[in-house]
């Protein structure tokens, strides 16, 4: 019974393991999206164009430049996800009509006005944490 319940729970850790692998996420993602990678002993996190991962490694593309870096050599992999898009605001202001004529001039009242001005910016978004490695510990 205890031999049975050892099995039991060894391969449901097994499975949960397997479902929840974070390299599994790395391998989704889609080629040509900008990733940064922080790797053992580099003083300064790698940015570059993501191509394709394996079990093993990752290719990337750095200035045109196809490069292929082992996973056990990955610390951290980050991702920045696609832009939302595009952030329009606009702001519109009334002018109310000034009936006091200008100092010297008898031009009548000003006409009331209205201006508009629009602002669009693109901006990326900031970098996400798709990838840790994880520091095995031996038990003793």
């Amino acid at each position: 019974m205890i031999r049975t319940l050892a099995v039991f729970f060894a391969a449901g850790a097994t499975m949960l393991f397997a479902a929840d692998n974070p390299w599994d996420k790395v391998k989704e993602l889609k080629s040509g999206a900008d990733i940064r990678i922080i790797r053992k002993g580099a003083p300064q996190p790698l940015e570059a164009k993501f191509d394709e991962a394996t079990d093993d490694h990752i290719v990337i593309v750095v200035k045109k430049e196809q490069k292929s870096i082992p996973k056990d050599e990955i610390d951290r992999l980050d991702y920045r996800p696609k832009a939302g898009g595009r952030s329009t605001e606009t702001k519109v202001t009334n002018t109310p009509a000034d009936t006091t004529p200008p100092a010297g001039m008898s031009h009548g009242p000003q006409v009331p006005g209205q201006s508009s001005s629009t602002n669009v910016s693109f901006g990326k978004p900031g970098y996400e944490t798709l990838y840790r490695r994880v520091a095995h510990t031996m038990l003793k």
